[in-house]
Formats: C-alpha cells, structure tokens, sequence
C-alpha cells in the first residue's frame, strides 16, 4: 500500500516511515498536493508547537489538498500533533484555526501535574473499532505532549488519564487519529498500525 507521509520537518517522520516499511506498507515523504492526492493513505505525524505545524501547512498550500483528500474518504491517520490539528483550534497558538473536522479547541493538560505528559500510560476504551483490534486496556503506549483534545465527543474511542481524561485515540469515517506516538509504542503500536493499514485497504 502506497502512505502518504506528510513531510513538513517533523522530527519523527523517519520513525513512522519505518515502522510503516515493517508492516509491508510503501511509505512515501510527501510535501505537494500531487502526491498527496495519488497516494492510497495519508498519515500525518507531529511534534512540536501546534502553529508549526498549521503554518507549515499553509506555507506548502497543502491546507486545502489535504482537507479535500480527507473529506473525500481518503484514509487518514493523524499522530499525537496530527490528532490536535483536527480540531477547531488550540490553546497553544488560539490565533490559527486548526483544519476543523471536530468541533471544540484543543486544551492544555492540567498544571498541577508534571509537563509533558512524556512517558507510557494505558489506554480506557470507550467503543470497539477495527483500529483497536488485539489491543485492550492493558497495552501500554508512548505519549509526550502537554497538550490534548476533550475526552467528551462522539469520535473518542479511547481515552488516557494525566491529571485528567483526553481523547487518546479517535475515528470518525475513515479519519483516525491518537496523541500517542505508535511508532515509538513498541508491538501494541505496531498493531495499531497494521489495524489502520487493514482499515484503508
């Protein structure tokens, strides 16, 4: 299968492009709305500040190509900023508008606990979905952000605790998305990988 990684100088995108490449996938880096517009799946990694991100968007012109493919059907698998940048907004950079597939802003994490939230932590799944298939509430995945999305929302699969509950894995059609980093999440993300690959298929 041919993914789409959208390339915009994130620091993880080698780590996701090989753990595609161990799941048979034919990752490919793509920063022009051709390729993204010809490739089967579309995966978008992030780290770092959310305005990064939305203005390395813009700066490419791939805003738009990228919500065209999305609504479309194309699948999508947004990782850890790549989830928060389906919202509305968020409270590290409220001046951008986020792509706006979900409603609401994205927020910080709660100042009394330590930031980032960096480290493993398990999942509580609301709602069955082909992308959590094999995995349960026992599989311990990576997070590193201090930011996260509402647990409260008809998209929210699963959600993780840090001082309070967050969406920590989302699906709505064939627009998927997790703040964790499954690439850096050892079997159970590889897993969820191979789920989200199946579902595109």
């Amino acid at each position: 299968m041919n993914v789409a990684i959208i390339d915009y100088g994130a620091g993880n995108v080698p780590s996701v492009e090989r753990a595609l490449q161990k799941l048979g996938a034919n990752p490919a880096r793509v920063s022009n709305a051709e390729r993204l517009a010809a490739a089967q799946a579309i995966v978008l990694p992030g780290v770092g500040h959310f305005s990064a991100l939305i203005r390395a968007l813009d700066e490419r012109k791939l805003r738009a190509p990228l919500m065209d493919v999305i609504r479309r059907g194309k699948p999508f698998l947004g990782i850890c900023l790549g989830l928060q940048v389906l919202y509305e907004s968020s409270a590290e950079a409220p001046e951008l508008k986020g792509l706006g597939f979900f409603p609401r802003k994205v927020c910080a994490l709660p100042s009394h606990v330590k930031l980032p939230h960096m480290g493993w932590n398990r999942l509580k799944i609301r709602r069955e979905s082909p992308l959590l298939d094999g995995l349960t509430d026992q599989h311990y995945f990576y997070f590193a952000h201090s930011f996260a999305a509402g647990a409260a929302s008809v998209e929210t699969l699963a959600v993780c605790e840090y001082g309070v509950e967050f969406g920590a894995v989302l699906c709505a059609d064939r627009i998927c998305a997790v703040q964790f980093h499954p690439e850096k999440s050892g079997e159970a993300g590889a897993k969820l990988l191979e789920n989200f690959l199946r579902m595109a298929a």
